[in-house]
C-alpha cells in the first residue's frame, strides 16, 4: 500500500463509516503508519494526557472517542472532510508540547502548533489550499470554547471569526469535550451555548 492509498482510505472511513475508530485501529501496527508523515499521527498514543481531565488515558485513544463523535454529528458540519479531517489531527501538537511537571500533565499551545502540523501532514497528499487551510484553522482555535466560555486571556474571538466558522468550531469543540471517559453531555452542550453567545457579542 502507498502513502496516497492509505490517506484516501482513511478519508474514505472518516467519511463513510459510523465507527472510523475501528479503521484507524487497524492500521496502528502497519509499518506504514510509522513514516512519515504518518508517524506524526501515530507519535499520540505514546502522549499521556492529565487523568484529571481525560479518564479515557493518552492522546490516541481521545481522538478515537473524539473522530466517533464527530461521525455521528458530520452530516450538521458545513464540510464534512475538513471537519472529520480536523477531528482527527486536532491533538497532533500535543506531543511536542506536552510537559509532565511534578505529576501535572499540560500541552500549552498544542493548539497553534497542531494547526502547522496539519498543514505539513495534508500538504503531503493534497494541494487544495482551501481544504488545507480550513483544516488547520479549525485545529488553530479548537482550544477556544475552553478559553472564550472561561474568559482566559488567549482567547482571540475577533481572529477566529476572520479566520475560521464559529460554528464549526462549536460542533469540533463539543465532539472533543465529549471524547472523554468522563464527559457530561448535558453540561458540554450548555458550555457550547455559552461559547457561542459570548462569541455574538463580540465584533
Amino acid at each position: 500500500m502507498t502513502p496516497e492509498t492509505l490517506f484516501d482510505n482513511i478519508s474514505s472511513n472518516l467519511l463513510e463509516y459510523e465507527k472510523p475508530s475501528i479503521y484507524l485501529n487497524e492500521i496502528y501496527e502497519m509499518p506504514i503508519f510509522s513514516q512519515y508523515p504518518f508517524d506524526m499521527l501515530k507519535n499520540i498514543k505514546n502522549t499521556e494526557q492529565s487523568p484529571k481531565h481525560h479518564s479515557e488515558g493518552n492522546v490516541w485513544n481521545h481522538t478515537m472517542l473524539v473522530i466517533d463523535e464527530a461521525a455521528k454529528v458530520k452530516s450538521q458540519s458545513k464540510n464534512q472532510s475538513v471537519f472529520m479531517w480536523a477531528a482527527l489531527l486536532h491533538d497532533i501538537g500535543k506531543p511536542s508540547t506536552s510537559r509532565n511537571k511534578k505529576g501535572k500533565i499540560t500541552s500549552y499551545d498544542h493548539d497553534k502548533v497542531g494547526a502547522r502540523l496539519s498543514k505539513e501532514f495534508l500538504s503531503t497528499f493534497t494541494q487544495d489550499e482551501a481544504f488545507i487551510n480550513d483544516v488547520s484553522q479549525l485545529i488553530r482555535y479548537h482550544m477556544h470554547i475552553l478559553f472564550v466560555v472561561n474568559n482566559l486571556p488567549f482567547a482571540d474571538v475577533k481572529g477566529m471569526k476572520e479566520n475560521t466558522d464559529i460554528s464549526e468550531v462549536a460542533l469540533l469543540g463539543l465532539c472533543d469535550r465529549l471524547g472523554r471517559g468522563n464527559s457530561d453531555i448535558s453540561e458540554e452542550k450548555v458550555n457550547i451555548q455559552k461559547f457561542l453567545e459570548k462569541c455574538k457579542r463580540i465584533n
